[in-house]
């Protein structure tokens, strides 16, 4: 598996920026290769967001990162939100499957 994580800063229109992620949302998780979605807030209560992409592997990523919706979200975020930053991570030599407790 491969894991984009995208992390901002939500500037002060909240309001807009919820009506915003609704079609945003949808759009990237709409375009092949996504296998799951997740998004996360500060438990603190402040204004950072953290979102998960995972893909099958870096082609998957790829295409889907190459798409021209994706890249319109990519861009419109800006309007939302300071200090965008991305990470791509690959699997694990060590680990390259999930290990669960219990099994």
């Amino acid at each position: 598996m491969v894991l984009y994580i995208m992390k901002w800063e939500i500037l002060p229109d909240v309001e807009a920026y919820t009506k915003w992620t609704e079609s945003a949302i949808k759009r990237t998780i709409g375009v092949p290769g996504v296998v799951e979605f997740r998004s996360y807030r500060s438990a603190a209560g402040a204004s950072q967001a953290v979102v998960t992409y995972e893909f099958a592997d870096m082609v998957a990523w790829a295409t889907w990162e190459a798409n021209e919706d994706v890249q319109n979200v990519k861009a419109e975020l800006h309007k939302f939100a300071t200090n965008v930053n991305t990470e791509l991570w690959g699997p694990s030599p060590i680990v390259p499957e999930p290990i669960r407790p219990g099994q």
